[in-house]
């Protein structure tokens, strides 16, 4: 969220300025006096101490990778709410925090990408999705099935889904493997709902995202401003499970299964 991100900066700078000029100016002064280490200001001395913590923290979060937990059932059958996620921060680009503007250009999105990014409706909060359509493409969604330039994608029925804990609600609902070019990966869809069928052409600079829970996922065939995700509202790449736990503090179910799972 962008409020942690600003409080972590301004944090970061502080601290390192407070320490810097400590050691530029205000040191050589108590030095001069004959002060003793101990009369170092109290908050000087936590500067000092937090001031490295903190700025390893910020590079690790803002350039390297970021933590993330799924807040809903959009993502299912692959991603379950209580999962959390590391995000690579460079696969698309290094950005500056808050802001988030590129300064580095390294990769774009493929198709099939697990993405997690800042909705142009919504750009206080991290949404996450996976990437169907890109720059140029022309995606059609009709009777639950996505066609990708007029071609329709192939589906392989797997069965009935079988959830437990938070995901014990969707059990109703048909378990495929839909067939991405590149990149084949699981979906729910319900037997009887056809949710945001249209056609779209996806503009240069933009991406088509879609939830994989295709009936219950607020993506672009929903959204009324715009149905792209601009390509400057990119957060980075979802890589890796790591902790899958309801509560924030493990208080709800625990499944150790998932942990280390690769996101696909």
């Amino acid at each position: 969220m962008v409020w942690f991100e600003t409080i972590l900066v301004v944090l970061t700078v502080l601290t390192g300025v407070i320490w810097l000029l400590d050691k530029l100016f205000f040191a050589k002064r108590r030095a001069a006096r004959g002060g003793l280490l101990d009369e170092e200001p109290v908050l000087v001395d936590y500067s000092r101490a937090f001031f490295p913590v903190l700025a390893i923290v910020l590079v690790l979060r803002s350039f390297v990778a970021e933590p993330y937990k799924i807040p809903s059932s959009s993502m299912m059958p692959n991603l379950l709410i209580g999962d959390f996620i590391l995000v690579n921060k460079f696969a698309y680009g290094l950005r500056l925090p808050i802001n988030n503007q590129k300064v580095v250009a390294i990769g774009e999105p493929k198709r099939g990408d697990v993405v997690v990014f800042k909705p142009p409706h919504d750009p206080q909060n991290n949404w996450i999705k996976r990437v169907i359509g890109l720059p140029g493409d022309r995606i059609g969604f009709q009777g639950n099935t996505v066609s990708i330039n007029g071609q329709a994608l192939t589906y392989q029925t797997i069965g009935t889904y079988s959830g437990r804990g938070v995901a014990f609600g969707m059990d109703s609902a048909a378990l495929l493997e839909e067939q991405l070019p590149g990149r084949p990966h699981q979906i729910l869809e319900g037997l009887d709902r056809h949710v945001g069928e249209g056609e779209w052409l996806v503009p240069a600079g933009h991406y088509f995202v879609m939830g994989d829970n295709r009936d219950n996922s607020e993506d672009g065939r929903l959204w009324t401003q715009s149905h792209f995700l601009p390509e400057e509202n990119l957060r980075g790449k979802a890589f890796l499970i790591w902790l899958n736990c309801e509560g924030w503090f493990c208080k709800g179910s625990f499944d150790a299964s998932r942990i280390g799972n690769r996101i696909q």
